[in-house]
């Protein structure tokens, strides 16, 4: 069984989508259109915008959306058996598995997006890498550091990220130190995803997920929160709108999916980090 996984926020690059452009009329339809939906022509960003460019939330998200559904939508006769998504890439999963139209997930997409970059600006955050520690050690850590400090990415054994209080997040990276991590570094990002300082976004995007119409998927698709399949629409939707606040429990996604039968995973959008993270989660595979 083939597993499609789809990248989130990080995997944007300058001339993103512009291969596919070129060579299939599918995916030249696609982005043609997401120009009309949003607005503003992303199109040129995607393949002629700079990096500070593409690395405005506002930007990067429906950009990473819009490459993962057009490299989908060149395959012919697309019927995944399994998809999954990290973070913002559980939308083109479930774009992907027939859950949602391209038009609505992209208008979602983008009002998360918004509503994401609004929480960060209200809230002085941000989110840290942390490297070589088992999860309960890290998860220990933060729950004792005051603050907000929470995990946000179980990324792949050995690979977690932190979220929250840019105070609380500094002062877990120096005990993570001191307890032998190999890194414990600050990421570049606006603010502290996955954490409860996105409340906010998670209010403001409910209303948006509710009008949402969304169908029972053609295959079960992996989400974020639990790391379990989802085909109800109901549970569907209660799963996309916890995302935010919740952590994006990939390490447990990838296990669950070869659990399950995946023998294959391809990833669809810009980059190769899942491919990376994958391999790290099944290294005898």
């Amino acid at each position: 069984m083939t597993a499609y996984v789809f990248p989130g926020q990080g995997a944007q690059f300058t001339g993103m989508g512009k291969d596919l452009y070129d060579a299939s009329p599918k995916a030249k339809e696609l982005i043609d259109s997401a120009c009309d939906i949003l607005g503003f022509d992303i199109r040129s960003i995607m393949f002629t915008g700079s990096a500070d460019d593409l690395k405005q939330t506002r930007v990067t998200q429906p950009a990473v959306f819009i490459h993962s559904v057009a490299a989908a939508a060149t395959i012919d006769n697309f019927r995944p058996d399994m998809t999954a998504g990290h973070s913002l890439g559980e939308f083109s999963a479930l774009v992907a598995a027939g859950a949602m139209s391209f038009e609505d997930g992209l208008r979602l997409v983008y009002a998360r997006a918004m509503a994401m970059q609004k929480a960060c600006e209200a809230r002085p955050s941000t989110m840290a890498a942390i490297i070589g520690l088992p999860d309960d050690l890290v998860e220990k850590v933060c729950a004792e550091t005051d603050g907000i400090v929470v995990p946000a990415n179980y990324n792949c054994p050995g690979q977690l990220v932190i979220s929250g209080e840019i105070e609380a997040v500094d002062k877990a990276c120096e005990t993570l130190k001191e307890a032998g991590a190999k890194r414990a570094l600050r990421l570049a990002v606006g603010g502290a995803f996955h954490s409860p300082l996105m409340e906010p976004a998670r209010l403001e995007l409910a209303e948006a997920i509710s009008r949402t119409e969304i169908k029972a998927p053609v295959c079960p698709v992996y989400q974020n929160v639990d790391a379990q399949p989802s085909t109800d629409p109901a549970e569907i939707k209660d799963k996309l709108l916890r995302q935010l606040t919740s952590p994006v429990r990939w390490t447990q996604t990838v296990l669950n999916m070869h659990r399950d039968g995946a023998t294959e995973f391809v990833e669809l959008g810009p980059g190769a980090v899942l491919q990376g993270l994958i391999k790290k989660c099944l290294p005898n595979k």
